[in-house]
Formats: structure tokens, C-alpha cells, sequence
């Protein structure tokens, strides 16, 4: 059975850093009003941020697969909290938005549908505690 393992550390005031499997690291920290240095990402926006790359990275290589070509593309997400501590995503909307001059609609809907409801763990992590809706974009060139 896979697992990951992270290690994160306190820096100073309210930063940490958190390396990664890849051996990559990050840097977390919170705003100056709640005690931080505004020098990192805050660890409730980057689960959207992992929401989007997770999917983003099983779409990509399919519509290679499939040869379609696209200008841009780009995923939006945003997570509504609850107002009660703990607060947590209740409500998460994912756009997906592909650019190009001659989109094969039906090829990226595919690719973004097999994402959403076969591939990507961490859409299926999200599902466990949030409403995810999901819309998909096209802006032709």
C-alpha cells in the first residue's frame, strides 16, 4: 500500500516549512493580523490548490493522449467554510477553463469528466466532507 510522508517545521512566529515526497518544499504561514510574516500559503487554500493540481494533472496527459491542443488552461476554486469552528470547506465550485482557436469540446469534457469521476483522489478526499460542483469553460481564440 502507497503512502507519503511529510515532515514541516517551525520556522518562527506562526511559519513553517513542509517538504514533500519530490523532496520540494513549501513555506506556510498566516497573515500579520493573526501572529504571521504573510510570507506562505495558508494550509486551508492550498488543499483548493491540491484539489486543482491533482485534477489538472490527470487532464493534461489524457488530452495529449487524445491530441488536443489548447493555448491555456486553468482551474478556479473556491471553498466556502463553515462559520463554526472547526471551520471547513462545506461548499467547493471548480471551474475549468481551456483556451485555444479550435477546441474539441466533447474531448476535453471527457478528459475533465474521467478526472472528476474516475481519477483524482484528492476530488474524491473533498467529496468526504464538501459539496463539489465542477463547470467547465471554453474561451475560443
Amino acid at each position: 500500500m502507497a503512502t507519503n510522508t511529510v515532515t514541516t517545521v517551525w520556522k518562527e512566529k506562526m511559519q513553517f516549512e513542509s517538504d514533500n515526497p519530490s523532496g520540494h518544499r513549501i513555506v506556510i504561514d498566516t497573515s500579520e493580523e493573526f501572529g504571521g510574516n504573510n510570507s506562505g500559503l495558508r494550509p486551508k487554500a492550498m488543499m483548493l490548490s491540491s484539489l486543482a493540481g491533482c485534477s489538472g494533472l490527470d487532464i493534461v496527459p489524457m488530452l495529449e493522449k487524445m491530441r488536443v491542443k489548447l493555448d491555456d488552461f486553468k482551474m478556479v476554486v473556491t471553498g466556502e467554510l463553515t462559520e463554526e469552528h472547526p471551520k471547513y470547506y462545506h461548499k467547493v465550485l471548480v471551474d475549468y477553463h481551456f483556451y485555444g482557436s479550435d477546441l474539441d469540446q466533447k474531448k476535453i469534457t471527457k478528459a475533465v469528466d474521467l478526472s472528476i469521476e474516475k481519477y483524482c483522489g484528492v476530488m474524491e478526499m473533498f467529496r468526504k466532507f464538501a459539496e463539489v460542483t465542477t463547470a467547465v469553460h471554453f474561451h475560443n481564440n
